[in-house]
C-alpha cells in the first residue's frame, strides 16, 4: 500500500541515498538545501560512503537518523516504508559501483533495496573518476538505467581526485537540489493530489470515551485520540469534509485541523453514537477509531462518592467500594452496519479500528477476524496495543481486514503515516463504488 499521500504540512518528501565516493563530503550540503528549500529529508547511506563521511554528520544536517542495512531492523521492512515514503529518491553521489548494482537490481543494502521497491521517481548522480565513467560497462550501465526509466544527470567537468581533471565530477550541489526540485515540481502537486475525496464528506471518531460514576471519577481508557485526528487530518489533506467526533482529546491535538474539519466534542459512548449517526446522515465513509466504553455504571452518584460511606470489610476489616453495577453499552460499529444512519439510498463505508491483545483463546489477528466476521463493516484495521503499543505518541501498525476477516492490507509507522495508509484505501474503496455506481 502506497504512503506518497500529500504531506499534512505540504512538504515534499526526498530520500537522499549516499554511496561510496569522495564526493560524499558534498551531500550534507544537498541535504540542507533541500530543507531549506521547504523538503523533508531521510538520509539512506552504503556502508562504503560511512567510509568517507560520517553518520552524525548526515543527521545533523537532515534532523533524523541515518539508515544503512536491510538487517538494522528487519520487522520494520524499512526498505519497503522508506520507498513507499518517498516522493523522490536522489542519490548523490552515485558511484560507479552503485550505478551497476541498480542496473543489475540487486537489493543488497538498503540504499538498492528502496531504490528497488520505491514507485517514486529516481534521480542518480554519478561521481567518479573520468575513466570509469567512459568506460563500457558503465555506459552501458547508465543507458540501462535511462531506458528504464530513473533519472542519471550528466556528471560534470572539472578537478577530480589528485591532480586529475575531466568528466566525472559530482555536480555543485545547488545544482543538484535545482533538478530534484523541478522533479518534484513536474510531479503532481500535493494541492492536485489532494482532491481524491474531494466532494465526499468523512466522518471520524476519535479518543476515549469516559463513563462518569461520579463528579470527580470515571470509568476510561488510554486512548489519547492521536490515531484518528491523524486519519482526519489525512483525510482533509485528500480533499474531504471531515466531520471529527472527538472524545476526550486534548485541545493540543486538535490545533490546526484546517477549516475544512468540524470538530464535535463528546465525553460517553452515548453522546458519541448520537454525534456519530447525526454525522453519518450524508456521510461518504466513517471510521471509527475512537475507544468506545463497552460498559457504564447503572447510575451515577450526583455528588462524591465518600470513604465513610463505602461498605464495612467482613469480619472487622478495611472498608471496602460499594460494588459498582455496569450495564452495557450499545455498539456504535455493528449499530453503523446493521442500522446504516444514510436513507437516501448511497451506502455509506464503514471502517472500524480493533485494538487487540493476545491471550490463551488466541493472537492479535485471530481475535481481530473473529470481530471483522462478528462487526461486518466493510474494513477493520486490528492493531495490538500494550504498555508502549499502539496507545498514546508511540508508532502503530495495522492490520486490514474485511468483512470476512481477510487480510486487506497492512501499513506501519508513525500515526500519520498510518492514517496516509488508511486513507488511501479508503479512497479506493470509494472510487470504486462510485465506478460501480455509474
Amino acid at each position: 500500500m502506497s504512503a506518497r499521500a500529500a504531506s499534512p504540512t505540504g512538504r515534499r518528501r526526498v530520500v537522499v541515498g549516499v554511496s561510496g565516493s569522495i564526493a560524499a563530503y558534498k551531500a550534507p550540503t544537498v541535504v540542507r538545501r533541500l530543507r531549506e528549500a521547504g523538503c523533508e529529508v531521510r538520509v539512506v547511506a552504503t556502508e562504503a560512503a560511512l567510509r568517507f563521511i560520517g553518520a552524525p554528520a548526515l543527521a545533523a544536517v537532515s534532523g533524523g537518523p541515518v539508515s544503512t542495512g536491510v538487517f538494522d531492523d528487519p520487522a520494520a521492512v524499512e526498505h519497503v516504508a522508506v520507498g513507499e515514503w518517498a516522493e523522490l529518491v536522489l542519490v548523490a553521489p552515485a558511484s560507479a559501483d552503485l550505478l551497476a548494482r541498480v542496473a543489475a537490481g540487486r537489493a543488497d543494502d538498503l540504499l538498492t533495496a528502496t531504490v528497488l521497491t520505491t514507485t517514486a521517481p529516481v534521480m542518480l548522480c554519478p561521481a567518479m573518476h573520468t575513466q570509469m565513467w567512459r568506460n563500457p560497462a558503465t555506459v552501458e550501465n547508465v543507458a540501462t538505467l535511462r531506458r528504464r526509466g530513473l533519472d542519471v544527470l550528466e556528471p560534470a567537468d572539472g578537478r577530480l581526485t589528485g591532480e586529475d581533471s575531466g568528466t566525472g565530477r559530482l555536480p555543485e550541489p545547488q545544482d543538484i537540489v535545482a533538478a530534484a526540485l523541478s522533479a518534484l515540481a513536474h510531479r503532481r502537486t500535493p494541492e492536485a493530489a489532494a482532491q481524491v475525496l474531494a466532494g465526499h464528506h468523512v466522518v471520524v471518531s476519535a479518543g476515549g470515551t469516559r463513563e462518569p460514576l461520579d463528579p470527580v471519577r470515571y470509568l476510561g481508557n488510554r486512548s489519547s485520540g492521536r490515531q484518528g485526528v491523524a486519519v482526519a487530518r489525512a483525510a482533509a489533506a485528500q480533499g474531504a469534509r471531515v466531520t471529527l467526533v472527538a472524545a476526550n482529546i486534548s485541545e493540543d491535538l486538535l490545533r490546526g485541523l484546517g477549516p475544512t474539519v468540524e470538530v464535535l466534542a463528546v465525553g460517553t459512548a452515548l453522546e458519541l453514537q448520537d454525534a456519530v449517526r447525526s454525522a453519518c446522515v450524508d456521510a461518504d465513509a466513517v471510521v471509527m477509531a475512537a475507544a468506545v466504553a463497552d460498559f457504564r455504571p447503572r447510575s451515577v452518584h450526583s455528588a462524591k462518592i465518600k470513604k465513610h460511606v463505602l461498605t464495612p470489610g467482613q469480619e472487622g476489616g478495611a472498608p471496602r467500594p460499594a460494588p459498582i453495577e455496569l450495564v452495557e453499552n450499545p455498539d456504535v460499529l455493528a449499530g453503523l452496519v446493521s442500522r446504516p444512519p444514510r436513507t437516501d439510498g448511497v451506502r455509506t463505508l464503514v471502517v472500524g479500528f480493533a485494538a487487540e491483545t493476545g491471550d490463551a483463546d488466541g493472537d492479535v489477528l485471530a481475535h481481530g477476524a473473529a470481530k471483522a466476521r462478528r462487526k461486518g463493516a466493510d474494513l477493520l484495521a486490528v492493531n495490538a496495543v500494550g504498555q508502549a503499543l499502539g496507545f498514546g505518541d508511540v508508532p502503530n501498525a495495522v492490520v486490514v481486514l474485511d468483512a470476512h476477516g481477510a487480510e486487506v492490507a497492512r501499513a506501519q509507522g508513525t500515526k500519520d503515516e498510518v492514517a496516509r495508509a488508511l486513507v488511501a484505501l479508503v479512497a479506493d474503496r470509494l472510487a470504486g463504488t462510485c465506478a460501480d455506481a455509474q
